[in-house]
């Protein structure tokens, strides 16, 4: 066996989201061959990939079949996220992908939504950022369980003050609600909130992320303008719910996203509160709300639906506790976030292989909003 046996026989090995050869792709590193065997790197496009499994079993076939029979594979992993930003990178230099996490309405559970793909993500081994753009009702502090704490300040390059954002199950959170107080509310007019948003983005010491989430205020005002001429946002994900009032917002917020001023691709549509299950009865689905109004929604905007999360207890109770279901022993809920999470990761990965690089809107009104 040589390298370049190896490499032959790879170079009919799919990658499933984004259509060529491993080879082609330059994702096979490191072949090291000894006797019978053979061993190698494959490079992932994010540490989320949800196809490890599929590749390397096509990995170990396409060997065993096209070079030794023989042969004894070991298929390593190793990833690199994939980003295409096309700005200067003086904002979020050391940000990779940042997802927008919007609804048109309020109360379709967005900041649960937003709060466990964040951490899903993390569970797969991506470093990763939640910021909570919803100055008047912030609610990341609160899911979790980090309310009453402050931030640190430290000194960044040219005597700069940041702000150390706090860290929590391995991902690092900021919130308006970790800085005023609880008990006074937010009284602010536009331009104090895109101020405050930019703060967030500038003088917040995030790091090297391979995904900063964006918990967005519902609706589509000037938070969300604000975002999108600040930052060059990868995409977006829409959360609803199945109910007809929640669906006809959700139009919104894809509209607003797909116009073309705004220069921000829709990842998907993940439908919350699908359906409800009870604890005694795990494998019993109840469309309280309607089915599947997210997947027929999607389908009418030709967006990928990223998945069902169902309406269950111990995620509310979660949310509540400071505990996020998906640091629960909860294992339903917990896959449904972990598929939903799999499915967003593959819209990325694909829309940074196939669209254009992301920019920073520099629409200053868009019409209609």
């Amino acid at each position: 066996m040589t390298q370049e046996d190896i490499l032959k026989a790879l170079g009919n090995v799919q990658e499933p989201d984004l259509g060529k050869d491993l080879v082609t792709l330059n994702m096979v590193k490191d072949i090291v061959i000894n006797e019978n065997n053979v061993s190698f790197t494959v490079v992932l496009t994010t540490p989320a990939c949800p196809m490890k499994d599929l590749i390397k079993n096509a990995c170990e076939n396409a060997v065993k079949i096209l070079v030794n029979k023989e042969a004894l594979v070991t298929v390593n992993f190793t990833s690199n996220t994939t980003t295409i930003r096309k700005d200067n990178k003086n904002i979020l230099s050391g940000v990779k992908n940042i997802i927008a996490v919007v609804s048109g309405k309020g109360g379709v559970g967005k900041s649960t939504v937003a709060s466990n793909l964040a951490l899903a993500l993390a569970d797969s081994g991506a470093k990763v950022g939640l910021m909570d753009a919803d100055i008047y009702g912030p609610s990341v502090h609160i899911m979790f369980g980090v309310r009453g704490e402050r931030p640190l300040m430290k000194e960044g390059e040219g005597g700069k003050g940041l702000i150390v954002p706090l860290e929590r199950y391995g991902i690092k959170l900021m919130s308006i609600g970790l800085l005023v107080d609880e008990k006074q509310a937010v009284v602010w007019r536009g331009p104090m909130v895109s101020s405050a948003i930019r703060q967030f983005v500038t003088d917040v010491d995030w790091g090297e992320l391979d995904y900063l989430v964006i918990d967005m205020p519902p609706g589509t005002g000037d938070i969300h303008l604000t975002i999108v001429q600040t930052v060059p946002v990868t995409g977006v994900i829409v959360v609803t719910t199945p109910q007809l009032v929640a669906l006809a917002d959700a139009k919104k917020g894809i509209a607003m996203f797909n116009q073309a001023q705004l220069k921000v691709p829709v990842i998907g549509l993940v439908e919350n509160m699908s359906y409800f299950t009870p604890a005694e009865l795990p494998d019993n689905k109840y469309y309280i709300f309607g089915k599947e109004g997210g997947k027929k929604l999607a389908d009418e905007y030709d967006i990928p639906f990223l998945g069902e999360i169902p309406l269950v207890q111990s995620i509310r109770e979660g949310g509540d506790s400071g505990v996020p279901v998906m640091m629960s022993d909860d294992l339903i809920s917990k896959q449904a976030f972990i598929d939903f999470a799999a499915n967003a990761t593959r819209g990325i990965a694909m829309r940074n292989a196939e669209m254009p690089a992301t920019e920073v809107s520099e629409v200053l009104e868009v019409s209609g909003s």
